[in-house]
């Protein structure tokens, strides 16, 4: 029996979910305090994590909500998780890093309907803060942080056996996508993958505001929200606005992150929110995916 021949087209149809690894329940029947004092999202959260799927969470003396959560490491010490505002419209998805090492925490909140000219678009909001442990004083000043660091960077992400992309990081506000030049992709890619090179070539340019968050060293946030391919493509190319969000491991060349957003399929929408693992390996690109100018701002 081949193995390859009877499960990669399986395989292929799980996209960029493939490799994404097991999910995590070290936080099972923890608590935690996080206080947000930088940023957009001040504030003191608790989050209750009830088992394995479910978790509360409330802002200063609100009222607890329960939400399904999931959760993935970037390395022994460092968590991603994330979970959608169970029945709220517009839709709202919380992303949490959660760093014990450093006993520092980062909070990304994704929200939709805030551009009263394109209500698909989401806006990425954070705040940074630390764990707050029982009623020790928390001393240390710094903070996870927005960063230039990451450009100039070029990695080729790979999703799974028979796909991936290459980022090319060239600006500290926005990032360009491009495909392997000895690409791994097979006749078994699935047809999203093919129709989105083939809408890119609508497009004046691949770039969508990026927001890079370092972690600590070697470890940064990567946020991506595809606003110019809703502007110009709308529900034609069907991911609408989508955000994507990746805690890249640089020392070990991994990442696991999470897409949020809307697929408008037959003209019907569906919501979005699927995990994601990839690994990394340098990248090749033109020269002008770093030197051409961005092609949606003066």
């Amino acid at each position: 029996m081949n193995l390859i021949e009877k499960c990669s087209a399986a395989a292929a149809a799980r996209s960029i979910n493939q490799y994404c690894p097991p999910r995590c329940f070290e936080l099972a029947e923890k608590q935690f305090r996080f206080v947000i004092d930088t940023g957009e999202e001040t504030g003191e959260y608790v989050l209750d994590f009830t088992d394995e799927e479910h978790l509360t969470w409330r802002k200063g003396g609100d009222e607890p909500k329960a939400e399904t959560y999931e959760c993935r490491k970037a390395d022994d010490w460092t968590y991603l998780l994330t979970y959608c505002l169970d029945g709220v419209r517009p839709k709202i998805n919380h992303t949490w890093v959660i760093d014990r090492e450093q006993g520092l925490v980062t909070f990304l909140r994704c929200v939709t309907g805030e551009n009263a000219f394109y209500p698909y678009i989401i806006d990425s909001h954070f705040g940074f803060g630390y764990i707050a442990v029982g009623g020790e004083e928390h001393t240390d000043i710094r903070r996870h942080g927005f960063t230039g660091d990451v450009a100039g960077t070029c990695v080729k992400w790979t999703y799974g056996h028979n796909l991936s992309t290459v980022h090319v990081y060239h600006d500290p506000h926005w990032y360009r996508i491009a495909y392997p030049k000895n690409a791994v992709d097979t006749e078994d890619l699935p047809d999203a993958s093919k129709k989105f090179r083939r809408l890119m070539k609508k497009m004046p340019g691949s770039d969508e505001p990026a927001q890079y968050v370092k972690i600590k060293d070697d470890m940064y946030l990567v946020s991506v929200t595809e606003q110019n391919l809703e502007k110009i493509l709308g529900d034609e190319f069907g991911f609408r606005s989508d955000t994507l969000c990746f805690l890249d491991n640089w020392k070990r060349m991994y990442s696991v992150g999470r897409a949020f957003g809307t697929m408008t399929v037959d003209g019907a929408d569906r919501d979005l929110f699927v995990m994601i693992g990839k690994y990394g390996s340098p990248g090749e690109a033109d020269e002008s995916f770093f030197t051409d100018p961005v092609p949606y701002r003066v």
